[in-house]
């Protein structure tokens, strides 16, 4: 036991001098040794020094002599915690590998493989995966929000939720339940448009995982929702500044309750578009908003006679 606290007492870092009680401790790793910078002292000598042997000027680089493998993930259906065997045939020492050993390597690399997926819910992650890999870069979400689906989805997989279910319906409503959870303006249209789901299975199983993981819908955030339009039809950052003051001043008068949001938001936006003088038709608006003409033409109406509007 004594042994022990002495050695970690050798390991431990100093603080402070014990000469001077400085704390300017400098640490030399050309000879091992800490010195005091106010008196000198060499505080400990042959220092072992925990960093890389080698250095890298770039992040590439770095990320080329690094020797740990990927993160950890939820992406991964193991979650980044195997273990790959490479593919070429060079020893540590980049020395041809004999073909003996080539054979012997290429029956452990086949059944590496097969013991990745063994149980059927590897097999089920394995595909869901994918589907949620392809399907987050098709609709250009965040790392974030892809991790967060991928915890959605899974909790539905230990509740036995995917179970006589569409995979690619689950994951696509995943998907949508993470970009709600997070505020990210995606619409149901939206992603299952960019999945090869029907978007009725992908409403039947976003309902689904709200009653049975029991998910708690933040109220959308109008305002957020404004850029997105925006930028697709082209308007200036004074008409967008408008138009979320018109979505403030709708919601203290109650006027956005019951109403589908990205009409109301297209309608708000058409209204900063007119006040502002920027040439916007309503179907340019409705179009960018995935909504009909008939759509933005009521809820200009509702916005119009509500605030009283000069427009």
């Amino acid at each position: 036991m004594e042994k022990k606290k002495e050695e970690n007492r050798f390991h431990r870092r100093p603080t402070i001098c014990p000469e001077c009680s400085s704390h300017d401790l400098i640490e030399d790793y050309e000879r091992g040794e800490i010195v005091c910078g106010h008196c000198g002292l060499v505080i400990r000598e042959n220092v072992m020094d925990i960093g890389p042997e080698w250095r890298a000027f770039t992040k590439e680089e770095m990320e080329e002599r690094s020797r740990v493998g990927i993160p950890f993930s939820l992406t991964l259906h193991d979650k980044g915690l195997s273990t790959v065997i490479d593919r070429a045939n060079r020893d540590a020492f980049g020395r041809k590998i004999p073909a003996s050993t080539r054979f012997q390597m290429l029956r452990l690399r086949k059944w590496q493989i097969r013991s990745k997926v063994h149980s059927s819910i590897d097999r089920n992650l394995a595909q869901a995966m994918a589907e949620l890999d392809r399907l987050s870069d098709k609709v250009r979400i965040p790392d974030s929000v892809k991790e967060k689906a991928a915890l959605i989805y899974r909790r539905a997989l230990d509740k036995g939720l995917v179970r006589g279910r569409s995979i690619l319906a689950i994951v696509t409503a995943s998907v949508y339940a993470a970009c709600r959870l997070s505020q990210t303006p995606r619409t149901l249209n939206e992603i299952s448009a960019a999945s090869l789901a029907e978007e009725k299975d992908v409403a039947r199983c976003y309902r689904l995982l709200l009653s049975e993981l029991n998910l708690k819908m933040p109220i959308i955030d109008l305002k957020r929702r404004v850029p997105k339009i925006a930028s697709k039809i082209g308007v200036s950052e004074k008409t967008q500044q408008t138009a979320m003051k018109i979505i403030r001043m709708a919601g203290k008068k109650r006027v956005v309750a019951g109403k589908e949001p990205m009409g109301l938001v297209a309608a708000a936006l058409y209204i900063a578009c007119v006040l502002e003088g920027e040439r916007k038709t309503q179907k340019e608006v409705a179009e960018a908003a995935g909504v009909t003409e008939v759509t933005v033409r009521n809820r200009y109406r509702d916005l119009k006679d509500s605030l009283d509007l000069d427009v």
